[in-house]
């Protein structure tokens, strides 16, 4: 038989209780010496914390193993710390470059970016952002996916939600709108072209049923209109705007529609490329056939990407500033999260043509 006083012996279930229990911010407070106002703003990353404060008040968080669910506190504020970007080609620096830029405005303002890629798929892509919208994310910039539809996008996102579409053109979709000059980009190259004397100017890669693909055809087709050039059809040439794809379909640029090859007057001397991973890739494609680029052949990219201007040759291109476009997109983002009202805008990015080795004179030119 055991003697003492068995009822001074804590329950089981009272030395558990602490370990159990969720920690609150009370306590946090409590053991910090501090408001819970104070912890609040800790956990929100306010810079009005004084830095000892903050110090104090974060050790008592990770003493006591704190977890912060912010999803709950965003659906109590009605606010959301996060921004959703989506991105239909990560593997292109542009887009990169692109997402930096938006990282470095929305974090300034203290918002995470979630990021996602669909690879150009418009299936990937609702699903994707379906995902995203499970974090309730303050607002979304979307640079679609080929093919995407507008509507069907709409009711994933819902119409209240703040969106910025960026360059590509969402057919049924009301949203705030960030286009590059494509138009007058391309035409821009083109009369750079001219100007050096070729005649014989391809349009290459792209895919013509996209928007920015489309509008950078028409300001190509601007420029010969204006110098009464009449392209052939052969000096079409649609790729996937990656490099590779560019790089196996440089041959198309000398055969006809039969696979045939085309008559020296007829070949062309010169390309106005999509973008400047499709001139990557075709300056590739054309050293392995035996061609030369900047010498016996010209090319023109388009956005400017940091290796354009290092490759061999250095590339002729439409400088974009891809991390400023970001910024752009970030800053139109945060004005509509702000004022939520209004009609929806439309935001036309200027373009700047940057001339370097891959531009040459026709081979035979004078110089």
């Amino acid at each position: 038989m055991t003697t003492g006083k068995q009822g001074t012996r804590p329950k089981a279930s009272q030395t558990s209780k602490r370990s159990t229990q969720a920690i609150t911010v009370n306590d946090i407070a409590k053991a910090a010496g501090v408001s819970r106002a104070t912890v609040s703003l800790v956990l929100r990353e306010s810079p009005l914390v004084h830095v000892d404060t903050r110090a104090r008040v974060e050790a008592e968080l990770k003493k006591q193993g704190y977890i912060y669910n912010r999803s709950a506190a965003n659906l109590r504020r009605r606010t959301s710390s996060s921004i959703a970007l989506v991105i239909n080609d990560l593997t292109n620096p542009f887009f990169a470059e692109f997402a930096a830029g938006v990282d470095e405005a929305v974090g300034a303002r203290g918002y995470v970016t979630l990021l996602g890629n669909t690879s150009e798929s418009p299936e990937r892509e609702e699903a994707v952002l379906a995902s995203l919208m499970e974090h309730q994310p303050a607002g979304v910039i979307l640079s679609p996916a080929e093919h995407s539809d507008g509507e069907r996008l709409e009711r994933v996102l819902g119409q209240r939600s703040p969106v910025v579409v960026f360059n590509r053109e969402l057919t049924g979709a009301h949203w705030d709108f960030l286009v590059l000059d494509n138009r007058n980009g391309a035409r821009m190259a083109t009369e750079h072209l001219l100007e050096l004397g070729h005649r014989r100017i391809a349009f290459f890669g792209g895919h013509a049923d996209s928007s920015s693909c489309r509008e950078r055809r028409a300001g190509y087709a601007d420029a010969m209109r204006a110098a009464k050039i009449e392209p052939l059809p052969h000096w079409f040439v649609e790729t996937a705007p990656t490099r590779l794809a560019a790089a196996t379909r440089a041959d198309a640029l000398f055969l006809d529609g039969n696979a045939a090859n085309v008559s020296a007057q007829d070949a062309p001397t010169a390309a106005v490329c999509y973008n400047d991973a499709v001139a990557l890739g075709l300056m590739l494609g054309l050293v392995r056939h035996g061609r030369k680029p900047g010498e016996d052949f010209a090319v023109t990219g388009f956005d400017d990407i940091p290796e354009a201007a290092f490759a061999a040759p250095p590339l002729t291109t439409l400088a974009v500033d891809p991390r400023e476009r970001g910024r752009q997109a970030a800053e139109l983002l945060l004005q509509r999260i702000g004022t939520k009202e209004g009609e929806e805008r439309q935001t036309t990015a200027p373009v700047r043509l940057v001339v370097r080795g891959s531009s040459c004179k026709p081979k035979g030119a004078a110089s």
